[in-house]
């Protein structure tokens, strides 16, 4: 029937559950979990968590290393929540913003037997619903409260991996500081997440080579004009040259903190004022250190009509991940500006741990 959701809006609705403090039934097979998302839970829920049996803390494989947990699954960890321990435990352990100044004791009890495929899919989740990567779950034996979202993981499985279909929804021209032939075309994914938005300057050749720019949103950068990172900068600087050229194509893509959401980002840089520098930050938090999606970016410039590209980019991982999604970058075109003497050890971090060119 064609009025019943789709796999997409019900992962959408499961994550705007999750961002709310409700829980969502994950099942697999026989196999069922009611999981909450450690940020969000309330004391009432986890009381009543407890009361359908022993809840486990998964959290990944990078925060269970500062927690000192083990992780055998791999990739995560299954930690099981003590007798006494209450929503205040349970947050300091999803969160590093305190570890310094209250160390979490161990050692933890830890699962090792078992599957460990439904608290993978849910930190998965987690991380789609920019919330902290730490999820509580618990076996679910009895019948679920009304109401609750629950999602089979032989349907969401590869949905969880899949790009959500965008579509153009308008474009319209917008006269530009650097050129007064450009257009904005703003991009919906189907699964209701962030829009993203595509900048064109002039009218650049379908069948050539575009100077392109994948610019992930910066809130403090942007806009506000931090001297934390490059971005505003690098933003302003690919605008200049495409305008120069008189012809180009930047995207705006909404992957704040290199996919982590701007909380996520904020608690990054409370850790980066500990001492952490980005990627160790990213680490404590439970993240890897770059959660972007690219193929966002390469899904627009198909779209738009344009099948080669000249990046302007630091990052030479942006242009394997381009041309891994089928599109040919002819030209790196560096971006070298924003140094200054706040972003300098931010600077230094992104050339020796991911590899930027600067």
């Amino acid at each position: 029937m064609s009025l019943a959701p789709t796999i997409f809006e019900t992962l959408a609705r499961a994550r705007a559950d999750l961002r709310m403090g409700l829980p969502v039934v994950l099942r697999s097979g026989a196999a069922r979990m009611l999981a909450a998302a450690a940020e969000t839970l309330t004391a009432d829920r986890l009381a009543d968590l407890r009361g359908l049996g022993e809840p486990v803390l998964a959290v990944t494989a990078r925060r269970a290393e500062t927690l000192k947990a083990r992780a055998y699954d791999g990739d995560l960890a299954r930690i099981v929540l003590p007798e006494g321990a209450d929503i205040d435990w349970v947050a300091n352990m999803a969160d590093p913003s305190d570890d310094l100044s209250m160390p979490l004791k161990g050692p933890h009890r830890t699962e090792r037997d078992g599957p460990a495929e439904l608290h993978r899919a849910a930190i998965r989740l987690a991380k789609s619903a920019r919330l902290l990567p730490a999820m509580v779950l618990v076996p679910l034996d009895a019948p679920a409260a009304p109401g609750l979202s629950v999602l089979d993981l032989a349907d969401i499985g590869a949905a969880l991996d899949a790009l959500a279909p965008l579509q153009e929804v308008i474009s319209a021209r917008v006269p530009l500081m650097v050129s007064e032939a450009g257009r904005l075309h703003v991009f919906r994914p189907e699964d209701g997440a962030e829009e993203h938005y595509a900048v064109e300057i002039g009218q650049p050749a379908r069948d050539a080579p575009v100077l392109a720019r994948l610019h992930s949103a910066c809130f403090t950068g942007d806009l506000l004009g931090s001297l934390k990172c490059d971005c505003g900068p690098q933003l302003r600087a690919a605008l200049r040259h495409m305008g120069d050229e008189g012809a180009g194509v930047l995207l705006y893509l909404n992957q704040e903190g290199r996919g982590i959401g701007l909380a996520n980002k904020m608690r990054a840089y409370s850790l980066q004022d500990q001492g952490f520098d980005t990627v160790e930050a990213n680490h404590r938090l439970g993240f890897e250190d770059d959660e972007r999606d690219f193929r966002i970016g390469a899904d627009i410039l198909r779209r738009m009509g344009f099948g080669q590209v000249r990046l302007l980019t630091n990052n030479p991982a942006k242009v394997a991940m381009l041309e891994s999604c089928g599109l040919t970058v002819t030209e790196r075109v560096p971006l070298k500006v924003g140094l200054n003497p706040l972003n300098a050890k931010y600077l230094d971090t992104k050339a020796k741990k991911s590899g930027h060119i600067l």
